[in-house]
């Protein structure tokens, strides 16, 4: 890239501004396509002991990076960096719910963004919705779904429990998620669930979206927030069903006590 050429990161960077989430997925669109320069606080690029730096910000920790040699340059990093790849730096980092910092050095301070949005761009941008999420329980008149959910999942072995929740994305039409607990995820169970959505969203009245979460998922907000504030309406041990012995390694993790109204 020329000295006066930007990056596509650094076209979409200059655009974000508070309330403009249009402008912001632009940003996250950009970065999943583009690079970014890791500031690396010890070791030297591609060595098993290089380590990026870190930043904390209203306690959300972040590893800095910057969007060009230019603003590499600019920065006044002495240290070692790396290029990566967006959507591999994003996949590195959101597991350990750390989130990217965008030219720290910046007028202003830079653009943080958090791992929930790292998430979104390791997976996919267009399959996980756009934060902030507003989170509520649903006031949609489906109780015929709910009862032909729950008699279906009475019959699918696989199925420990179903949450429910109504997600509000920043972007895009809200929907119903449905959490599905489960006592095993292998492929065979899977199928069984999918079987089991498909027998019962016939009910769902027409342009109302329906989607799944997997309660096992400790990175998905959806399911985050079910956990702590979502009783569930089909519980199959609370039945006494006789269920499976669950596998080990399988179903949700503790209740984290997270009283939240977004993610």
């Amino acid at each position: 890239m020329s000295a006066g050429a930007e990056s596509g990161v650094e076209q979409m960077l200059r655009q974000v501004a508070p309330g403009r989430y249009d402008a912001y997925e632009a940003l996250l669109h950009a970065i999943a396509d583009g690079q970014v320069w890791m500031l690396l606080w010890h070791g030297q690029a591609g060595a098993p002991d290089a380590q990026y730096g870190n930043m904390e910000v209203d306690g959300l920790g972040y590893a800095p990076c910057v969007t060009s040699a230019p603003e590499l340059a600019a920065s006044g990093w002495n240290r070692a960096h790396e290029v990566v790849g967006g959507r591999a730096v994003a996949a590195s980092l959101f597991p350990d719910r750390w989130g990217l910092w965008l030219n720290p050095h910046a007028p202003g301070g830079g653009v943080g963004v958090p791992w929930l949005d790292l998430r979104r761009i390791a997976g996919g941008l267009e399959r996980l919705p756009a934060g902030p999420l507003r989170l509520s329980e649903p006031a949609v008149d489906v109780d015929r779904f709910y009862a032909l959910l729950g008699q279906n999942a009475h019959r699918t072995p696989v199925v420990r429990a179903l949450r429910r929740a109504w997600v509000q994305p920043a972007l895009g039409a809200p929907y119903l998620a449905i959490g599905l607990d489960l006592y095993d995820t292998s492929q065979p169970a899977v199928d069984s669930v999918r079987l089991m959505m498909q027998q019962s969203v016939g009910v769902v009245p027409a342009g109302l979206p329906v989607s799944t979460v997997s309660m096992a998922d400790e990175h998905d907000p959806v399911a985050m927030w079910m956990r702590a504030n979502a009783r569930p309406f089909f519980d199959r041990d609370a039945y006494g069903a006789g269920a499976p012995a669950p596998t080990a390694g399988y179903g949700y993790p503790p209740q984290q006590g997270r009283q939240a109204g977004a993610y």
